[in-house]
């Protein structure tokens, strides 16, 4: 079964993801004119907008996205990558993120165009744009579930199971134990909402990236003579040149390109189940600041582990995963770095789970609304998160990158599609900030689809 699951990803990832992925990043980079690099400015403007009260800003939900994005993707994935790939790995995914940004701008800001009213907040997503801005429900049912699966049932298994791993490596305790007290501090987060959990996002976001930054600049520091080499290896990796086998490019593409988006999610329809909650005046923000999280992601957060690993020269020691993550920082600071990593996982594998149910919960309501269905897949999320303490990693690795590939494939399709309504806000956006005006959206603005959006008045 393994090796039917490879042997599939392969296939799928060779021929299909990876072409529609660097398509899209490469002609929504064109056609928005670089916005991931031109508008910077206000990324860092509106990221620090009050919505007012009792309302889901734009920094909670970028807070919520990152939540999903910072995780074990980039300890344990980035890791895996090299382990895998080789250092070439990381060179591709950092040529994922710079264009791929373009491509959670788009996403991001079709999620806000398209989003509903809740109870509590808004809610939306790619589901949601595939029935109001295509009008095929039954393309957004088929996305509903797929991201279920992936986010609802698979990735939580890879979160818990890395989370799991460095614990019990650390902690010598049985990860059946450890498993069981993460269900149940899960379920005690999920139970209480998308308030709650906007606001534990918030909070813990912030302070688990900075945290990991710092330790990082400290090793960078302690090697800083290494760094012109291990760029230099990179690069040659990245190209199959330090290797002797013929296929080591190819690896290097594929492993940087799949561990990349697990990480910043750019393009797989995860991220705009987050953008979609905010209360903003206009929808380019959100697309702006969820193109700032792919950036904060895998250039800031991935590069760290990725320093940390290639710095300490045991990225070829037949370690993977979050345990060779965990050897090198130790090889660079001692004890205290496997006792950091231990910290890090947790807080990043844990609000990963916490995102991650968020996105199956926004898509269960999509199908339907009811509690009973709702209350069940809180009750399955604890499950999975349970079953991730007694699987392998790489059994794991497969499940999400199959289930990943297939989700992406149909978000593109979706986006590539309705992008010309992005490239109209977009032009409006701008248009308003050359007047000296604070951009505000209304649906009005675009007559021919007004009947399609329900907020914005």
């Amino acid at each position: 079964m393994f090796d039917i699951l490879n042997i599939l990803n392969d296939y799928l990832w060779t021929y299909v993801v990876i072409t529609l992925l660097v398509f899209c990043a490469l002609y929504f980079t064109y056609r928005l004119k670089g916005v991931q690099f031109r508008q910077i400015g206000d990324m860092m403007r509106v990221i620090v907008e009050k919505p007012g009260d009792q309302k889901i800003g734009a920094f909670q939900a970028f807070a919520v996205s990152l939540s999903s994005r910072v995780g074990t993707g980039n300890l344990a994935g980035v890791a895996s990558a090299i382990f895998v790939g080789g250092p070439g790995a990381v060179f591709w995914m950092w040529v994922m993120a710079l264009f791929g940004a373009a491509t959670a701008f788009v996403e991001a800001t079709l999620a806000q165009l398209y989003k509903r009213r809740g109870e509590d907040s808004f809610y939306g997503g790619p589901a949601y744009y595939m029935q109001y801005g295509l009008h095929r429900k039954w393309m957004g049912v088929l996305f509903a579930i797929l991201i279920t699966i992936t986010f609802g049932m698979a990735n939580q298994v890879i979160q818990s199971n890395t989370l799991c791993d460095a614990l019990a490596d650390s902690l010598a305790i049985d990860a059946k134990w450890i498993g069981a007290t993460i269900t149940i501090a899960t379920l005690v987060i999920i139970f209480g909402g998308i308030r709650r959990i906007s606001h534990f996002a918030s909070l813990v976001v912030p302070f688990m990236a900075i945290g990991y930054v710092i330790i990082a600049l400290i090793v960078i520091l302690m090697n800083i003579t290494e760094i012109p080499a291990m760029i230099m290896l990179i690069v040659k990796s990245a190209f199959g040149l330090e290797q002797a086998a013929g296929g080591a490019f190819g690896m290097a593409v594929m492993q940087g390109v799949k561990r990349g988006l697990f990480s910043n999610e750019a393009g797989e329809g995860s991220a705009p189940n987050a953008a979609a909650i905010a209360h903003t005046s206009h929808p380019v923000k959100q697309g702006l600041l969820q193109a700032l999280g792919v950036f904060t992601d895998t250039i800031v957060v991935c590069s760290c582990t990725a320093f940390i690993i290639l710095l300490s020269g045991i990225y070829d020691s037949g370690r993977d995963g979050i345990i060779l993550t965990k050897y090198s920082l130790e090889h660079h600071i001692g004890p205290a770095g496997g006792m950091f990593i231990t910290a890090a996982i947790f807080l990043f594998a844990y609000s990963t789970i916490i995102a991650n149910y968020f996105y199956g919960e926004t898509n269960i309501r999509f199908i339907t609304g009811k509690m009973s269905y709702i209350n069940l897949f809180r009750i399955i999320t604890g499950v999975t998160v349970m079953a991730g303490a007694m699987v392998s990693l790489q059994e794991a690795w497969s499940m999400v990158d199959l289930v990943m590939g297939v989700m992406t494939i149909v978000n593109l399709a979706a986006i590539i599609q309705l992008s010309p309504k992005t490239f109209f806000l977009l032009r409006n956006y701008i248009a308003q900030k050359k007047e000296g005006r604070n951009p505000e959206f209304h649906r009005s603005m675009m007559p021919e689809i007004e009947k399609d959006i329900e907020c914005w008045e």
